[in-house]
């Protein structure tokens, strides 16, 4: 499941074999199909769960995973792992193909173009990019969200801060000792810029190689505190985790009913460490 640190550490890979190389030949099927030949591509970067390429005619490509969406490599004459229908972008440069198979969106625009510009404002701070300012995060979720808002649906707008989904959604409620129904009219500011700073540390952390991984215990396998760990007991307390399908879009989630208790304000609790 594609998510911010997912993101990020696909731009650091496609960025090296990518920026500075001609496209022989390539296509992006959006509404029309645009051929992508002879294209130079300029550089490749993240902004939340966006990976956006520039190529040297000042557009863009932008692509969103969404739940499915992933890319591929392939040498010239290797066969592909998923259908060619499912293939919203195509670049061939010298003997490789690299492919977006079934994202939930791709484009073309231009470079600071009115769509560009937009995404860029419509978008709150990334989370691993840079040191987003926590009083800025704070301050767009107290302006563009009604107080009534449920934590699941705060932590998974995109225009609050960008590059949470649904694992780090419940990873960091948990860590917090939030319960995912807990309004944001009755979390103080102070509550709601420590869950962006769990967030963001837990991004950061997970920039390296291998599985996500946000419970780090010397000689356990398990490395998630919640995620899909329904009705298994809690690593803090011992509690059969909870789960259900929350927020506007219904979204998967799993809590401790203990640690989490009050859907206002947190337990008391000894909050345990993520390394």
């Amino acid at each position: 499941m594609p998510e911010g640190d997912t993101i990020h550490k696909l731009a650091a890979y496609l960025g090296p074999r990518l920026v500075g190389r001609t496209i022989a030949t390539g296509v992006v099927r959006t509404a029309t199909v645009q051929s992508l030949a002879g294209r130079r591509i300029e550089a490749v970067w993240a902004l939340g769960k966006h990976l956006l390429i520039a190529l040297d005619d000042r557009t863009l490509l932008r692509s969103h995973l969404g739940m499915w969406g992933s890319w591929h490599r392939y040498g010239s004459a290797e066969p592909w792992r998923r259908p060619a229908r499912e293939a919203a972008i195509e670049l061939r440069v010298d003997d490789e193909v690299y492919v977006c198979f079934g994202p939930r969106e791709v484009e073309r625009l231009r470079d600071q173009g009115l769509c560009h510009r937009e995404l860029a404002t419509h978008l709150g701070p990334d989370l691993i990019a840079g040191e987003a300012d926590e009083a800025v995060i704070v301050g767009r979720a107290r302006e563009l969200l009604d107080p009534t808002t449920p934590l699941v649906d705060l932590l998974l707008d995109q225009r609050i801060a960008a590059g949470i989904g649904n694992v780090y959604k419940c990873e960091v409620l948990f860590l917090e000792r939030r319960h995912p129904l807990a309004r944001l009219g009755a979390i103080e500011d102070a509550g709601i810029a420590a869950l962006y700073r769990r967030a963001r540390g837990l991004l950061r952390d997970n920039l390296g190689g291998g599985p996500r991984i946000t419970r780090r215990v010397a000689n356990e396998p398990d490395g998630l505190w919640v995620y899909r760990r329904r009705g298994r007991p809690c690593h803090a307390c011992g509690t059969a985790l909870a789960y259900a399908r929350l927020g506007a879009d219904r979204r998967a989630t799993y809590w401790c009913p203990r640690c989490q208790a009050d859907r206002a304000t947190p337990a008391p609790r000894h909050l345990p460490s993520t390394s």
